[in-house]
């Protein structure tokens, strides 16, 4: 029964891990970001002997940089907004699944929450500080709304009125 209870613990691990990771690579899949500049390999001469040429070919490249940074940040904070999109799912499909199967209700809500925290750290990348402030709102609104069901809502006590015996009322 040990082992039942173990294996139970890491599937739901598992799934919480496996479910974050599906939700990453499918935004990358349908949603790639920005392609990276290639490095000019002929720069790494450029601090010994800064020729026209080299130094051209470093102002191209910061350039090139300079666009791709720029590019970049808006991505990660669509990327930001869709795996928080994704995380709330989960975390609604967790609460739904909760009195049916729990251990997958528990890999659902893992899930969500390790998919939360990739949305928190693209939106830490996107550098705008007010996107990052809702996101940490809206992840906080939904974790202690989603704690306070899990774990104070199902073990508040219930009061059960006893029937009256027979004779007495």
């Amino acid at each position: 029964m040990e082992d039942n209870r173990i294996l139970k613990v890491v599937y739901t691990f598992f799934l919480g891990l496996l479910l974050a990771i599906f939700v990453g690579v499918g935004i990358d899949t349908f949603y790639p970001g920005p392609t990276p500049p290639t490095y000019p390999t002929i720069l790494d001469a450029y601090g010994k002997n800064p020729t026209p040429e080299l130094t051209k070919t470093q102002q191209e490249w910061d350039l090139k940089m300079s666009a791709y940074e720029k590019a970049v940040k808006p991505y990660n904070r669509n990327v930001s907004l869709i795996a928080l999109g994704a995380a709330v799912i989960l975390l609604a499909a967790s609460i739904a699944f909760e009195k049916k199967i729990k251990f997958v209700a528990d890999g659902v809500m893992l899930g969500g929450l390790f998919t939360l925290f990739y949305s928190l750290i693209r939106g830490f990348s996107s550098n705008n500080s007010k996107y990052v402030f809702v996101v940490i709102t809206v992840g906080l609104i939904v974790v202690v709304y989603l704690g306070y069901r899990r774990f104070v809502k199902t073990h508040e006590s219930v009061t059960v009125t006893k029937p009256p015996i027979d004779g007495q009322a």
